[in-house]
């Protein structure tokens, strides 16, 4: 009798992998595939944005400046400066009463160089850096790196650089110290260990042949950089090339059951939404995808959320549309659902101690709920309210898809942010729904397949509701 009551009352979270039939792990297993493909060719926010891109055409999304007006099945998208994104297909409903919307971020934690960056030194040629977004420092020296990234010159001409992820090109590194040399090192904290103006790209240590000039490494990788792409050192200022790891995605573990790749944090959440959008035709509510940029740094600027430029593109659909008026902006959030799709933080046997094992997010237990966020005692939370939640739930269960409703680790020891509150402040009901995922913000993040494909279908029954 007690083992029956406990069955039904108790709220039990199972491994997503247990009872799964040959078919579903099949589709698990091949969307993964096209998962770290799409990785690969899309390590940074621009060419994610422009990988998007060419998927939304081949499935029959259009620009909004080609459309005149929007009608009920319409597919549009929208482009801001190359590095963030919004896509809608526009429903039955007008859009008055309520879109439904998830957002995600492409942006991801890395190395960009400074303004000023080439320089030499000891027999080397270097490029400064300046951390982007949340990292340890230390794990970014003796491992392989890449530059990707544009530089404009003053006459617009831009050239796109890509060096590293080709197996002829050559890799960049940043240096460490050798253990035997290293004990002042090793007594320092952790996150002393490595200064940040340390943090410079080894680049070359050949000399250019004139015994009569001076900074002949300098010299030579900027001949190198001229003849192959026309610069001279002046145009690496107006550049934007920032510095990722060059490992590939690729499946982990003997079962090829886990993901292991850099910028999962939050391109899982991006690559699943996109996907998930491809596959719809008739929505009840406009769906709307966000692709935004810059939430590693709080959101802020004319590619993040915390732009108008989210607004500007719900009102041309308002206009597009047909329907807009004065101050039907601000009635249309009121009534709109969202789902803040960013990855939550994966409890960690190894590292068990700073996780609450009963609010945490497991792998391989399906998508992870954050009803809020925030640090301490909730301070600058997005806090989903009882009813909102309710509505989440049922939706899950009613198409059979595990989820499991965590915290990011224990009260006082962390917390975080996502982009939740900015659309929850316009009115926007809002609660975070991603993927858990280990190592978050290492140059290699760990994530399970079954969780990817749970926030894919998640996604999918989100939009569909």
């Amino acid at each position: 009798m007690g083992e029956e009551l406990k069955e039904r009352l108790f709220d039990k979270k199972e491994n997503g992998w247990e009872k799964l039939d040959t078919k579903e792990r099949e589709n698990i297993f091949e969307f993964a595939k096209g998962y770290m493909n799409f990785l690969n060719k899309a390590k940074t926010e621009r060419e994610f944005i422009a990988e998007a891109t060419k998927v939304a055409r081949e499935n029959g999304f259009k620009d909004l400046s080609e459309y005149d007006e929007l009608k009920t099945g319409d597919k549009v998208y929208f482009v801001n400066r190359e590095k963030s994104m919004y896509l809608a297909i526009i429903g039955e409903e007008k859009i008055e009463s309520g879109i439904h919307v998830i957002g995600s971020h492409v942006d991801s934690p890395r190395l960009d160089l400074k303004p000023n960056p080439l320089h030499e030194e000891g027999g080397f040629a270097y490029f400064k850096t300046h951390y982007y977004g949340g990292i340890k420092k230390y794990q970014w020296t003796a491992i392989p790196l890449s530059l990707h990234g544009v530089i404009v010159k003053a006459n617009g001409e831009k050239i796109t650089i890509n060096i590293g992820e080709d197996e002829s090109d050559p890799i960049f590194t940043i240096t460490d110290l050798l253990p035997h040399l290293a004990q002042e090192q090793m007594e320092k904290k952790l996150k002393d260990g490595v200064n940040g103006e340390n943090l410079q790209l080894l680049i070359g240590s050949i000399p250019f042949e004139d015994d009569k000039v001076s900074e002949k490494i300098k010299l030579n990788i900027l001949n190198i950089l001229n003849q192959k792409y026309g610069i001279v050192e002046e145009d690496l200022v107006s550049s934007e090339i920032e510095v990722v790891p060059a490992f590939k995605a690729r499946s982990l573990g003997f079962d090829s059951s886990l993901v292991a790749a850099y910028g999962q944090d939050d391109k899982i959440c991006a690559y699943t939404s996109l996907m998930a959008m491809m596959e719809l035709e008739n929505v009840k509510n406009t769906a709307v995808c966000i692709l935004s940029d810059k939430e590693e740094v709080g959101s802020i600027g004319n590619t993040g959320m915390e732009s108008h430029m989210f607004d500007y593109f719900i009102s041309e659909l308002l206009n597009k549309t047909g329907e807009n008026r004065p101050n039907l902006l601000d009635k249309v959030f009121c009534y709109s659902k969202m789902l803040s799709s960013d990855v939550d933080a994966g409890f960690d046997p190894l590292y068990s101690s700073v996780s609450d094992k009963q609010n945490a997010g497991f792998l391989g237990k399906g998508i992870s709920l954050n009803k809020y966020t925030g640090s301490r005692g909730k301070s600058m939370a997005s806090d989903a309210n009882a009813e909102y939640v309710a509505w989440i739930r049922n939706l899950l269960n009613k198409n059979d898809i595990k989820y499991q409703i965590a915290e990011l680790g224990k009260v006082d020891i962390g917390g975080g942010g996502t982009i939740a509150y900015i659309l929850a402040n316009k009115g926007v009901d809002v609660i975070d729904c991603g993927v858990p995922v280990l190592s978050m913000h290492a140059p290699y993040e760990v994530t399970s397949k079954y969780d990817i494909y749970s926030a894919y279908k998640t996604y999918k029954a989100f939009w569909k509701e």
